[in-house]
């Protein structure tokens, strides 16, 4: 392999029989880094396509300058922080969790309870430690801490739950959301109940929802392409063996879990930090249901379908709730009766399913186009 440094091409001072030689070793290097780059992007396609493509939405959003679009941008953002980290447990281990959203709940409390209404946690949270009572905190670190704190909780429930597997595991992780739903419905003196906790300083703008989004696709690829997602997918596809070839199939899940608690506490931050107030019952049965069914709906088994599954039904959603409020057309004001966002969404989420029951990504990423290869004359094979 010819050597590339700098020094091996200083060939001013050679005869033309050197300098060929030069140039030729030149072209080998050229040839060599572009090979090297062609296969970078070979292998991480998959995001680049949505770490750029996404990037690239923000930066056409921004330059546009609308409000109302900049701020559905933003949510869509912040749903995909939730659907990628679904994926990390549900899509690579295959056990379908409907408690997950109650990390969303712990998450976005958390954050609350450092940061917001200096003035009223005194006399409204009376049950909080002094040091969050009576202080407030820097956002970014209670988005860390708070998403630690999810993720210390995912750790002590998940060892229990993550030894069952199929239907039973996915009601058990059920009943976790039921008490923590009911824990914090009722935990009057630090959560304020089913009331809402209001003065959360608005901290999420389209960058920083882009920033958390990144980073969770970034931990989904990583993951999945570690030799631990590699493990939990085998157990995915067939448990028994992947046991029986040493498997440790509920330390994997656990990891898994763990780690999409983090970022499932981080995108309650980004919730409570966009909208400026939370309650329990914005984290209860609707966001789970939702955000199940983009993940579905992209494609279970796909980075990339949690992505397209969530920009789809976010871009549904937001349409027809547009529509029931009502457009103009050309000075015609149309809109549909109310509740008929659920209806049609529903309706659509069949119509998908039945066309694509695996997703619409299926189990496929986003991959770098192949040339087709043309077989080889059979004349030639036989003079050969």
């Amino acid at each position: 392999m010819p050597s590339c440094s700098p020094s091996s091409f200083s060939c001013f001072s050679c005869g033309p029989t050197a300098s060929s030689a030069c140039a030729r070793r030149r072209r080998g290097c050229d040839a060599m880094r572009g090979s090297i780059v062609a296969d970078f992007l070979k292998r991480h396609f998959t995001l680049i396509v949505l770490l750029g493509g996404a990037l690239l939405v923000c930066l056409a959003v921004q330059a546009i300058g609308d409000k109302p679009l900049i701020r559905t941008v933003t949510e869509i953002l912040i749903r995909i922080v939730i659907v990628v980290a679904l994926y990390i447990f549900i899509g690579n281990s295959g056990v379908v969790s409907f408690g997950s959203i109650a990390f969303v709940m712990i998450g976005a409390y958390a954050s609350a309870w450092q940061t917001c209404c200096k003035a009223m946690k005194p006399m409204s949270m009376t049950g909080l430690p002094d040091f969050l009572r009576y202080n407030t905190y820097p956002v970014f670190a209670a988005a860390l801490t708070s998403s630690l704190l999810a993720a210390m909780v995912a750790l002590i429930v998940g060892l229990p739950i993550l030894r069952l597997s199929g239907i039973p595991a996915s009601i058990a992780t059920l009943a976790f959301l039921s008490i923590v739903y009911v824990v914090y419905s009722n935990w009057t003196t630090v959560t304020l109940g089913l009331l809402s906790v209001v003065g959360l300083p608005l901290y999420v703008t389209i960058w920083v929802a882009f920033g958390w989004a990144a980073a969770t696709i970034l931990a989904a690829y990583l993951f999945q392409n570690s030799r631990f997602g590699l493990s939990l997918r085998a157990s995915r596809e067939d448990e028994v063996a992947a046991r029986a070839g040493g498997v440790n199939v509920a330390f994997q899940r656990l990891l898994a879990w763990v780690l999409s608690a983090f970022f499932l506490g981080a995108a309650g931050v980004l919730y409570g930090h966009f909208v400026g107030v939370i309650s329990v019952n914005m984290f209860y049965f609707d966001m789970t249901f939702i955000s199940i069914a983009m993940l579905v709906v992209g494609g279970m088994r796909s980075l990339s379908g949690a992505v397209v599954g969530t920009v789809v039904l976010s871009a549904v959603t937001d349409i027809l709730r547009r529509v029931e409020a009502g457009i103009d057309i050309g000075g015609l004001s149309i809109s549909i009766p109310p509740g008929s966002q659920e209806v049609a969404l529903g309706l659509i989420m069949l119509v998908l399913l039945l066309m694509r029951a695996n997703g619409l990504m299926g189990a496929r990423e986003f991959s770098w186009p192949r040339r087709r290869i043309e077989a080889a004359p059979a004349s030639r094979v036989g003079s050969d």
